[in-house]
């Protein structure tokens, strides 16, 4: 299908109309284009295998508007994968035991350049009504290098994967008529060493608005609390993008959370010169404010509405808020709206079983209820920007953050970075403090380090004056530790803190990385053969997590403590090699699964009641053997009995745990809990039979038909007794009907090579030899003939004919008969052809195209190809100890979803959700 490159004097009326409607009234909106992208894999370093990216003569720096190969509007790409995003290609990706060890093992990267770039094409509908506005298009997150293109011009390129982007593309807009946006992303190259994806991970937006409005993260509101009332300061900066100066004024209200007005602030006027901004401050008085807190997360809304000199309502923008105080003291810790609190955190990378980075809204918040039912409080993110929804989710949830930049430096591109993270995410309650950097080996210990966080220090502060900043180190003491005013500890095997805070008695000190007690869930004894391990006492960072929670729950000076990590991640398979493709920091596996750690850390950092016993009692052949039995609980005392026998009663030590060792007898563990010398509590572990049935089990039963959401289901294998099966390994397959669909399975066995998704392929085989003419040949006829045969499909296969115009005033023929010229914009399915087994005669006679980027691209294209459509295999996934997970994602209808496990000589379950 061949669409005109937009000619320049549209581009000019289009701009002409956009800078001369400054006066018209211009509701704001911003709009999700997260549907309707089709996707396929290019290649690295082959131009002609990348879709002939490059290849032009006038490349796309070379001439404005022209984007070629895949970037051009009048590219074919009716044989690529119709998918929405996020969406992750890297979790998608086969594993290779020649890949990157810390992303996984997964064949993206170097020695894979068939799979390392990737290439999103969307149409956009651009209405007529719009001319007159400044449209952007906007990316929370592209992994990597992202190169983005609007109908052939390339409107910008952020190296960085983590790094939000946002282009003004309203010159290169068809009004009324059709837009194509072609994202390149090169995932070739590594940011970071752990798992990070690959591609449109993250939402994307078509911002429309006025000339005249607020600029991109425009706000920023602070708070000072004082008994029952709130000042809040709001300043805005109003952008002019109009040919004119502008006089404005700009209101600013205060919403609470279910919309009704708290608070108002007296307009003020503003005069912003053609092309330039201005800033605007105002006060507010909030009366009796809800604070934000932990278990009381309360938001407001900034209502800013800017008004033309005729008072017409010209922008609306919302800025969401919490009212909270925070304070550092280097001699007693944190608080928090005036009250001391620990800080009980994690470090987690972007990375979920099933869906890999491209984690929806409701899988943020499933990981961060996850962290919080334990008892954590804090979450660092390593070690790049956070994913805007991420954020969102810790506002509503009540979670605070440690946000951290990607790179240290102090040029341009590091400070372009850190202020782009400072001005998004300034008026998120949930951050608390900046990070510029973490481990920085070559600096973090001598003078450049110290001269580098100081330099960091001071921009942030500039920006933000109401956070500290601190800066992870590890090995390094010495450098950056002597200058930042909050000092990241990674790991205490590496310094001495006590000394570091008589030394700095003014620095605050923060243990930004701690050691967990390293674990394969679920895994008691070690097999290095499949990268399982029991629980670690010295984990390959030094310690555990009793060690590292009772070093900062003991001095009160330290601000607390982030584990490394909250969930296991791709990559960094520590300390194994292939074929273990997960790491096994987390407190959780990378499902979300609880290890026998999470119930350690429950009983000191939560006010729930915790008794947990571990390990397993299936232990076949070890009969008699001595087996060591531990209990994590807060219960004053716990005693444990075997097969009815009492193996002693003890008192549980604060921020401790209890063992036992036993003679392994097939039966049943039981743990009591005591209070005040009374049993209060019980915890049965038994030996279980072999598995005999599947069972489900969705974190949420009903869900949004919006084409988003999602429930994350557990599958567990069960035992007559209806006990899980706490070594079983059953494979499971999975149907669902109705408007739903699964989106990626996972079970946390750090060596499992089980494919994440099942997705359709596609394949495009072009038929024919083609070598087009000459660009500069205008005058002689254009001709393309070929003999083929049908396409021969596998079961379940389907076929469909793609046909390209190799010029103007084209006639087409098929086996001498002619053809209407409308089969160039389908997608042909090959039955409604009157093709012949073999034999077939295609014919095409044109006369070359008018202009010359349509020529150009005819040297390129297929004339004739098959778009062979290969369907999805049904998804599967063996347990591990006992568990998998499911992720069900609505398909946007209301109705009912019916997900069914089968498996062999196992009874079936099925299970209802509800989309509303």
């Amino acid at each position: 299908m061949l669409l005109k490159k937009l000619p320049l004097l549209a581009a000019l009326f289009a701009a002409t109309a956009a800078f001369s409607s400054s006066s018209q009234a211009s509701e704001r909106t911003r709009d999700q284009i997260n549907d309707g992208w089709k996707f396929a894999l290019g290649h690295a370093t082959d131009k002609q295998k990348d879709f002939g990216h490059g290849l032009g003569y006038f490349s796309y720096l070379a001439k404005t508007g022209f984007g070629d190969g895949a970037a051009s509007p009048s590219f074919d790409d009716r044989a690529w994968r119709e998918i929405s995003i996020p969406h992750d290609w890297a979790v998608e990706a086969e594993f290779s035991p020649d890949a990157s060890y810390s992303h996984g093992f997964k064949a993206i990267g170097p020695g894979f350049p068939e799979s390392s770039v990737g290439w999103y094409r969307r149409e956009l509908d651009i209405s007529e009504d719009d001319l007159g506005k400044r449209i952007r298009i906007e990316f929370d997150g592209i992994y990597r290098d992202a190169a983005v293109f609007v109908n052939g011009f390339f409107v910008g390129q952020e190296p960085s994967g983590f790094v939000s982007q946002s282009y003004d593309i309203t010159e290169y807009l068809n009004y009324g008529g059709k837009n194509v946006v072609a994202v390149r992303a090169d995932a070739y190259m590594e940011e970071g060493w752990y798992y990070e994806g690959a591609g449109i991970y993250r939402h994307a937006y078509l911002l429309k608005t006025a000339p005249v409005h607020v600029a991109r993260y425009g706000t920023y509101v602070t708070t000072e609390v004082e008994k029952n009332k709130a000042a809040v300061s709001v300043e805005t900066k109003v952008a002019n993008d109009s040919d004119s100066a502008a006089t404005v004024s700009v209101f600013q209200s205060i919403l609470d959370n279910k919309g009704k007005e708290v608070a108002k602030a007296e307009s003020l006027s503003i005069e912003v010169g053609a092309g330039k901004s201005g800033v605007v401050s105002q006060d507010l008085m909030l009366k009796k404010p809800k604070l934000w807190d932990l278990d009381s997360p309360n938001l407001y809304t900034m209502l800013t509405q800017v008004k033309d000199s005729e008072g017409e309502l010209i922008d609306e923008y919302r800025t969401s808020f919490g009212v909270r105080t925070i304070r550092f003291d280097p001699n007693e810790g944190f608080f928090l709206n005036g009250r001391s609190v620990k800080l009980k955190g994690s470090n987690n990378h972007q990375d979920h079983a099933g869906v890999g980075a491209a984690m929806s809204d409701a899988m943020q918040d499933f990981r961060i209820k996850a962290l919080k039912d334990m008892g954590s409080n804090a979450y660092r993110v390593s070690h790049h920007h956070a994913s805007p929804a991420l954020l969102e989710s810790c506002d509503r949830l009540g979670m605070l953050v440690i946000d951290e930049t990607r790179l240290m430096g102090i040029n341009e591109y590091h400070f372009d970075q850190l202020e782009h993270l400072i001005l998004r995410d300034r008026n998120h309650p949930s951050v608390i403090v900046w990070s510029v950097g973490n481990e920085e080996w070559g600096i973090e210990g001598n003078i450049f380090g110290a001269r580098i966080a100081k330099r960091m220090q001071d921009f942030v502060h500039r920006l933000d004056p109401t956070r500290v900043v601190t800066a992870a180190v590890s090995g390094g003491w010495g450098g950056i530790s002597s200058t930042i005013e909050a000092f990241g500890v990674n790991y205490i095997k590496h310094g001495d803190v006590d000394q570091q805070h008589e030394d700095y008695p003014d620095q605050i000190i923060i243990g930004t990385e701690e050691t967990t007690t390293q674990q394969t869930r679920g895994i008691y004894f070690e097999d290095a053969a499949l990268a399982h391990q029991h629980p670690k006492e010295n984990g390959s960072s030094g310690g555990n997590a009793e060690l590292g929670w009772k070093f900062y729950d003991e001095r009160d000076y330290t601000a607390g403590v982030f584990f490394w990590t909250g969930f296991d991640y791709r990559g960094e398979p520590t300390p194994y090699e292939w074929p273990a493709v997960l790491s096994q920091f987390g407190i959780l596996d990378n499902c979300g699964f609880p290890k026998d750690g999470y119930y350690y850390l429950k009983s000191w950092w939560s006010d729930e009641p915790v008794l947990h016993i571990f390990p397993h009692w299936n232990w076949p052949g070890k009969e008699g053997e001595t087996i060591e039995v531990r209990a994590h609980s807060n219960y004053e005392e716990v005693e444990l009995f075997v097969n009815g026998e009492s193996q002693g009663r003890k008192e549980m030590p604060h921020n401790g745990h209890l063992a036992w060792d036993v003679e392994y007898a097939p039966g049943e563990l039981l743990a009591k809990g005591y209070t005040d010398g009374k049993v209060v509590a019980e915890k049965r572990v038994r030996t279980t039979g072999e598995s005999a049935a599947f069972a489900l089990e969705p974190d949420r039963s009903e869900i949004k038909a919006n084409g988003q959401d999602i429930s994350v289901i557990t599958l567990s294998v069960l035992d007559e007794r209806g006990d899980v099966v706490p070594t079983a390994d059953d494979l499971a397959f999975f149907t669902i009907e109705g408007p739903g669909e699964i989106i990626g399975v996972g079970n946390g066995n750090p060596s499992s090579l089980e494919p994440d998704q099942y997705n359709e392929s596609v394949e495009k085989i072009k038929v024919g030899e083609w070598v087009g003419p000459k660009a500069s040949i205008t005058d002689q006829p254009v001709v393309f003939e070929t003999t083929f045969d049908s396409p021969e499909l596998e079961k379940g296969q389907s076929a469909r004919m793609l046909l390209n115009p190799v010029g103007k005033d084209l006639k087409l023929t098929l086996n001498g008969k002619l053809l209407d010229n409308a089969l160039f914009d389908e997608a042909v399915p090959v039955e409604s052809l009157d093709l012949k087994a073999s034999g077939n005669v295609l014919k095409m006679e044109a006369m070359p195209f008018d202009e010359w980027g349509a020529r150009e691209d005819v040297q390129t294209l297929s004339p004739l190809a098959f778009a062979i459509t290969t369907p999805a295999e049904q998804y599967k996934r063996k347990a591990f100890n006992g568990l998998a997970q499911i992720i069900v994602q609505s398909t946007g209808e209301a109705g009912e979803i019916v997900l069914k496990a089968e498996g062999e000589g196992l009874e079936a379950v099925s299970l209802i959700i509800s989309a509303h």
